[in-house]
């Protein structure tokens, strides 16, 4: 996460909102002294009154060998990001940057079994069908008879307890209202922008 306080993001709703917009998450962890990185479709739960990130992996997956013994790893779910120029603010001497939006989650990770796979894999394709309204939903059920059940040996599911939850929102919050505007002008449509121009001095 960025250092600097006026990016910083703690509402734990708007980071919770943004995990579940953005669901496609980047796991690293170091394992076995060696840093890993994966990519994994997820779910965010929370269960008994814990929040926990439910995935998946190809068994041919780096970290995917790893899951039965477990380990501890960051997921980094990310938003729309953008190049900001210094020309494009009132004041001079500026440098270049760039603005982003990304929460990262953190917590000890362990396998799934496979009834928690399944309901992970159902709730991921009602939860990414649901974005495609007003299309009909796709269940796997529409699958030939088997055939489910035989992807399924090709991957293995985990779940990430999550004892950290922090975000960075870095929209221009150090720069003047004039300097921002102006690099969100410069922007023009990108989906930065219009955050940029909401942010509250």
């Amino acid at each position: 996460m960025h250092p600097a306080p006026a990016f910083r993001v703690e509402d734990r709703e708007t980071l919770l909102a943004f995990l579940r917009e953005h669901p496609f998450v980047t796991l690293a962890a170091s394992v076995g002294d060696r840093p890993m990185v994966a990519q994994a479709p997820a779910v965010v739960r929370q269960i008994e009154g814990e929040l926990v990130i439910d995935f998946h992996l190809s068994r041919g997956n780096i970290l995917a060998s790893h899951l039965v013994q477990g380990f501890r790893a960051v997921a980094l779910a990310t938003g729309p990001d953008a190049y900001v120029s210094p020309d494009w603010y009132e004041s001079a001497d500026q440098v270049p940057t760039w603005n982003y939006l990304s929460v990262e989650a953190e917590g000890s990770v362990a396998v799934l079994d496979e009834a928690d796979l399944i309901a992970q894999l159902d709730d991921l394709s009602e939860q990414e069908e649901a974005r495609l309204a007003p299309k009909p939903l796709w269940t796997r059920h529409k699958m030939a008879p088997g055939k489910f059940e035989a992807m399924l040996r090709g991957i293995i599911g985990g779940r990430l307890f999550v004892d950290r939850l922090e975000g960075t929102f870095k929209l221009s919050q150090n720069k003047s209202a004039a300097d921002r505007l102006g690099a969100a002008e410069g922007l023009g449509k990108h989906p930065l922008a219009g955050l940029m121009r909401e942010v509250e001095r």
